[in-house]
């Protein structure tokens, strides 16, 4: 026994070409399993834009960069969850039991949940899109996406924490899901329906029922999964049919709970939304100001985003702008600690608003200031720079404390030693190395091209400017410009310009025209493309387009292909996995065509989510328990890492192009109907199976029959 011990620790001496012959073949698959996940819709959006609306892609470059940035990264994460932080969890969960009470099992299962949460990867995309909301618009959603971001994502954490924990109750118990859908989904239905009659908690709706899509993704299902697998094994009690199920719906539901409760706390502390110039005024600038951290950043806020006057309604007058961009011209430490990375986009203001006092203070003359807005930035060094930090930084904050948090769990409270420990650092390493990459990316990658795709896309139903294309036509004169009439009778100013592929003719817009340095500001438009200005044909195409879109992702997801195989599994190939895919997939592109559909209507979305889950409480009432667990669980896995960042974007690009406060509810409505549609088809499948296994019993009791009789 000692020697093959002995003989079994010896390490095998292997070259660095014999290494690497392994290694290679190994991290080729799997960064083509995450290739195989992203490629499709990634490549769905280019070519709608490209080939359908007929726009080419901005800044290509970047968001090739970030995209092969969310490929690695997400290989390097899954790795090291699978190598790191899941066996951690699995051990906890066996040791547990044998340890310790039910408390602190709860207790860890909360704490847990929390941790979690802090290292999902879509979880970030909450905190990239906040600059989307405009403050006087929806200020308690501007103060959660912004300043109290980190508030958001902790209300976030509470809620997977609290499902976590009656989830390891309904493991130990053997629980049915239904008490809880039949308690949880009216009182949220509830409390969403009073919240829409607040103009402040009406945009915060939207982002809570999302809170709770965003959650379910590869760091908490499969940590979870492996706490209650551990558990099960030892308590034992439980359906191991459907015992892992369940957890991923009370993580889907709860968030959106915590948030709601969060908007009601902080509500007293905001003002109500308001006009810009109003909410930018002196008087209102003590509700105004618990938006911002201090006075400084409120100020940098009113040059980003505000126009010319708003910001003079900030500084309650043009000779007290005029005296603060004169100061900042004198004092470029003042005007860098102020704007700090924003510096340019207050220069850009001034060199596009200001009076021509304004531009000679600043650049030394009006001909400076155009050619500042003109002369392409070249900080792309330090921005890149900024860039890894900031988003390692967040890794780690999110990785090293749930880490620490396991160990310590694992070595003071059940004294237990770290079983291959040499495997388990390295996976944690290489999770924090693929979350900081694919945070990378998800900033470079996923957020610019569904931002991108999104404000496109309305040009199907709708004229819309190309700032992108955005240039200055020098020597200009109003004597060029001429008349025509248009289809309802009226009038239209346009000029001729000489390109080198012709003449083309511009439309004439007097405010765009700079007397003083004889220049045009020309923004090219295009659309609508199909039929008349928000014609119902360019809406189809954009409904189409959404539906096709939520489709082809749902079938990419890897998790959904494993939902899919466990499926067949529980029900003995009575609902098969291409089935359950297919209606999930469905399902997912209903739900995100009518998302769409609220942002171009503007419709509050209470509406559209109220008949859907009346409809699911019916349906799951009659419903077995089985395709309960896996018809609601199944909604967690079309919220996967790729897709929510995505799906976000792309809402609030929509939604900042048809003039709507926010884009949220997108992944809201993914999550109801794919819920819908399994459940529908579990009915199918159940009506299926009943007719077989009558027949089945009836032959087994012919056979009984036959041989009870008597012998001739």
């Amino acid at each position: 026994m000692t020697a093959m011990t002995s003989q079994a620790n010896k390490r095998v001496a292997i070259s660095w070409r014999q290494a690497i012959g392994l290694i290679v073949p190994y991290i080729k698959n799997r960064l083509m399993e995450q290739v195989r996940s992203v490629w499709l819709i990634v490549l769905y959006l280019l070519l709608f834009q490209v080939l359908v609306l007929g726009i080419p892609i901005v800044d290509g470059a970047v968001i090739t960069f970030g995209m092969a940035m969310v490929i690695t990264g997400l290989a390097f994460f899954m790795e090291g969850l699978l190598l790191g932080l899941m066996p951690l969890g699995e051990l906890i969960g066996l040791k547990l039991p044998q340890r310790v009470g039910l408390a602190v099992i709860l207790v860890f299962a909360f704490t847990l949940g929390f941790g979690v949460t802090l290292a999902e990867p879509a979880i970030g995309a909450l905190k990239i899109l906040g600059s989307s909301v405009k403050a006087w618009d929806a200020p308690l959603l501007f103060i959660l996406l912004n300043r109290y971001a980190h508030y958001l994502v902790f209300a976030v954490g509470v809620g997977v924490g609290c499902a976590v924990v009656f989830g390891m109750l309904r493991f130990l118990y053997n629980w049915s899901l239904k008490p809880f859908l039949y308690v949880l989904v009216p009182l949220l239905t509830l409390i969403s329906i009073a919240a829409s009659f607040n103009p402040n908690l009406l945009y915060l709706t939207g982002l809570a029922w999302d809170c709770g899509a965003v959650t379910t993704g590869p760091v908490t299902v499969p940590l979870v999964l492996a706490l209650g697998i551990g558990i099960t094994r030892i308590v034992g009690g439980a359906d191991s049919g459907v015992s892992g199920f369940g957890v991923v719906t009370l993580a889907s539901l709860f968030p959106i709970f915590t948030v709601l409760i969060l908007g009601v706390v902080l509500l007293p502390r905001v003002p109500s939304p308001l006009p810009e110039k109003e909410f930018l005024s002196a008087e209102h600038r003590d509700e105004t100001r618990v938006l911002f951290d201090n006075e400084e950043a409120l100020v940098r806020y009113a040059f980003m985003h505000g126009d010319e006057p708003g910001v003079t309604a900030y500084f309650g007058g043009i000779p007290a702008r005029r005296a603060f961009v004169a100061e900042m011209a004198a004092d470029g430490s003042a005007r860098s600690r102020i704007f700090g990375e924003d510096e340019p986009t207050f220069m850009r203001w001034v060199a596009r608003y200001g009076s021509v006092e304004e531009k000679i203070t600043l650049f030394g003359s009006v001909n400076g200031a155009r050619e500042y807005l003109v002369t392409p930035s070249s900080s792309g060094g330090l921005a890149a720079a900024a860039l890894f930090s900031r988003n390692f930084r967040a890794s780690a904050q999110a990785i090293i404390p749930l880490t620490l948090f396991m160990l310590l769990v694992l070595f003071l409270v059940l004294r237990e030693r770290l079983p291959r420990a040499d495997e388990t650092v390295f996976g944690i390493a290489v999770a924090f190395i693929g979350m900081g990459l694919f945070n990378v990316g998800m900033e470079t990658g996923l957020s610019k091209i569904g931002d991108q795709v999104g404000s496109k896309v309305p040009a199907s139903f709708t004229a819309l400017p190309l700032e992108e294309k955005r240039e200055t036509i020098k020597n200009f004169s109003p004597s060029v410009v001429s008349e025509a009439i248009s289809l309802n009778g009226g009038t239209e100013r346009f000029f001729f310009r000489r390109t080198d592929r012709g003449t083309e003719a511009i439309p004439y817009h007097e405010e765009n025209y700079d007397e003083m340095t004889a220049t045009y500001l020309h923004v090219p438009r295009v659309g609508p493309l199909f039929g008349s200005e928000r014609g119902i044909v360019g809406i189809i195409v954009v409904l189409l387009f959404a539906f096709f879109m939520g489709y082809g992702a749902t079938l990419a997801e890897p998790a959904l292909n494993a939902l899919g195989i466990k499926v067949e599994e529980l029900t003995v190939g009575t609902f098969k996995k291409s089935f359950l895919m297919q209606a999930v997939a469905v399902g997912v592109g209903i739900g995100i065509a009518f998302g769409v559909a609220k942002i171009i209507w503007d419709i509050p979305l209470i509406w559209l989510l109220v008949p859907p889950y009346l409809l699911l409480m019916f349906v799951s009432k009659i419903s077995s328990e089985e395709y309960v667990n896996i018809g609601w669980d199944s909604a967690g896995v079309t919220t996967g890492p790729v897709t929510v960042p995505l799906v976000l974007a792309m809402g609030l690009g929509i939604g900042a192009q048809v003039g709507v406060v926010e884009g949220f509810g997108i992944l809201a409505m993914a999550s109801v109907y794919p819920i819908l549609s399994v459940l529908l088809t579990g009915l199918y499948a159940a009506r299926k199976r009943l007719p077989a296994e009558e027949e089945s019993d009836g032959e087994t009791m012919f056979e009984q029959g036959k041989g009870e009789g008597p012998t001739p």
